[in-house]
């Protein structure tokens, strides 16, 4: 006869907490590693995806504690309203991967095994998919133009028949008296046209500038001569 723990919302057996828990360790884990092979910026988190997994298994734990039982269900809401959280998700993205986690571990803890287990595969499938082909990106690259003239004279115009040839549209954003007013400092918002590289730009506005520097911030690269 089969050991069973007894509680009030019903009856489950060790085999069953063995699986609700492997299976929501082995399900979590595997979002944790799409998430991983699936992260762009500079803002990845191991402690993070640590976490997932975590929540993965404790989600899965409270679902066998709670099973059918409602008034045990409102309860532990009761106990868990007192956690706060003060660290602030830094992509929206991460949401969506703490939520499918909680997703399975719920599905692993009221023993919907297959369901847990297609659910993450199919989910985890479709974040691969939307990687590699780069769904719904928007190509809006934009960069900064940074140009020093010397002061007293009005460079504008020569400054903007460059960036007329050069770009596809520019937006002056700020004008800044530096050096104790030897040198004004103009700052541009551009993109580029298609074929156009950072270091022509450059060449192209220090030749209307009398050799003064020019920096040309894209992204996180930056040319600067």
């Amino acid at each position: 006869m089969p050991f069973d723990v007894q509680d009030l919302s019903g009856t489950f057996s060790v085999t069953d907490i063995v699986i609700a828990m492997s299976l929501s360790f082995v399900l979590s884990a595997l979002i944790g590693w799409v998430y991983r092979a699936t992260h762009r910026n500079i803002s990845y988190s191991q402690s993070y995806v640590q976490t997932l997994v975590i929540i993965g298994m404790i989600v899965a734990l409270i679902m066998l504690v709670v099973g059918s039982n409602l008034a045990r269900a409102f309860s532990l809401v009761g106990a868990l309203s007192v956690v706060r959280f003060r660290n602030a998700v830094k992509e929206t993205r991460d949401v969506g991967f703490i939520f499918l986690t909680m997703g399975v571990g719920m599905a692993a803890g009221a023993r919907f095994y297959t369901l847990a287990a297609i659910a993450a595969v199919a989910v985890c499938l479709i974040v691969v998919v939307m990687h590699k082909f780069n769904w719904f990106a928007l190509n809006v690259q934009r960069q900064v133009v940074k140009v020093q003239v010397p002061a007293g004279e009005d460079h504008t115009a020569a400054i903007q028949d460059v960036l007329i040839s050069k770009t596809t549209e520019y937006e002056l954003v700020s004008t800044e008296s530096i050096r104790g007013g030897a040198l004004t400092e103009l700052f541009y918002t551009v993109r580029m046209k298609k074929g156009v590289e950072p270091g022509g730009l450059v060449t192209a506005l220090q030749e209307r500038t009398f050799g003064q520097r020019v920096t040309v911030l894209t992204g996180y690269d930056q040319t600067d001569l």
